[in-house]
């Protein structure tokens, strides 16, 4: 199985999952993936509010005939909501073709101010949570041999960052959660779909106060940018992309001595990004 593939998941006529889809990118998500003829879209969220707002917004963009939008209240720190929303979402529609892992936060603090709740909720809600849903939804598309799982990570999964001490090592744990993934999925011949999803910082209220040195190379991604895509490279098959590209150089930097590598990080301003850094309540979600 040296060159095994998995099969491509496309958006239409698929039943897509996306959790924090109650705003940000998760609802932009949500929205375009109505758009491309998504069979159904299963809003997951912590605030009720946002989410039935998302499903609805989904419906009035729904090009597929018989579309269907839901959505539930859930906290993905709690494993027995997430079971329980799990088993309700497949007794109401039956599968889940792709599931987007999306939920994320961020606390922005130096290390010595990083509290144990605060290390705690963003490895609970960046990088645990994905397990708890891969655990509910993954048997039914191996089953099939067919669906795809998404796993919305950062760029700070693959750089150490200031003042992102938490975010980095719960993206770090993402990230190798979703390496781990598809090489145990390709290794088993399962088909089943994965994307890793690596961005750059955004342009939401999660990352306000943020700054980048050099715009051209390294920009401030738009959601509606980030949004679009991660649905196209569900529909393309791609399996890692990172964004903006330029990214990727810092995997090849991690061959160089340390000082090599923290001198570049320096040069492109990296490690002052944070320094005005102003984000949003605690418990927010992408």
């Amino acid at each position: 199985m040296l060159f095994f593939k998995p099969f491509k998941a496309p958006v239409k006529g698929a039943v897509v999952l996306i959790t924090g889809a109650g705003s940000g990118i998760g609802r932009l998500m949500a929205v375009e993936a109505a758009r491309r003829g998504a069979r159904a879209v299963i809003v997951w969220d912590l605030n009720a509010e946002g989410g039935a707002e998302t499903a609805g917004m989904a419906e009035a963009a729904a090009t597929a005939p018989r579309f269907r939008s839901g959505a539930f209240t859930v906290d993905v720190t709690d494993a027995e909501t997430v079971h329980e929303a799990a088993a309700q979402t497949l007794s109401e529609y039956g599968r889940v073709d792709i599931l987007i892992n999306n939920a994320g936060i961020v606390t922005g603090k130096p290390v010595l101010e990083t509290t144990d709740r605060d290390v705690q909720r963003s490895f609970e809600v960046n990088t645990i949570a994905h397990y708890r849903t891969v655990r509910e939804f993954l048997p039914g598309m191996i089953a099939r041999d067919r669906g795809s799982v998404v796993t919305i990570a950062s760029a700070a999964g693959l750089v150490g960052v200031p003042r992102l001490s938490d975010y980095n090592g719960s993206k770090f744990g993402a990230v190798g959660f979703a390496q781990s993934l598809r090489e145990e999925l390709r290794h088993m011949g399962s088909h089943v779909h994965t994307l890793l999803y690596c961005p750059y910082y955004i342009s939401t209220g999660m990352f306000a106060g943020v700054k980048t040195k050099f715009s051209l190379v390294l920009p401030i991604l738009t959601p509606e940018k980030v949004a679009t895509q991660v649905l196209d490279a569900i529909d393309k098959g791609t399996q890692f992309k990172v964004h903006p590209p330029i990214v990727r150089v810092v995997q090849i930097l991690q061959a160089f001595p340390v000082p090599f590598m923290d001198a570049m990080v320096e040069f492109f301003g990296v490690a002052d990004t944070m320094n005005e850094f102003k984000g949003r309540a605690a418990d927010a979600t992408k």
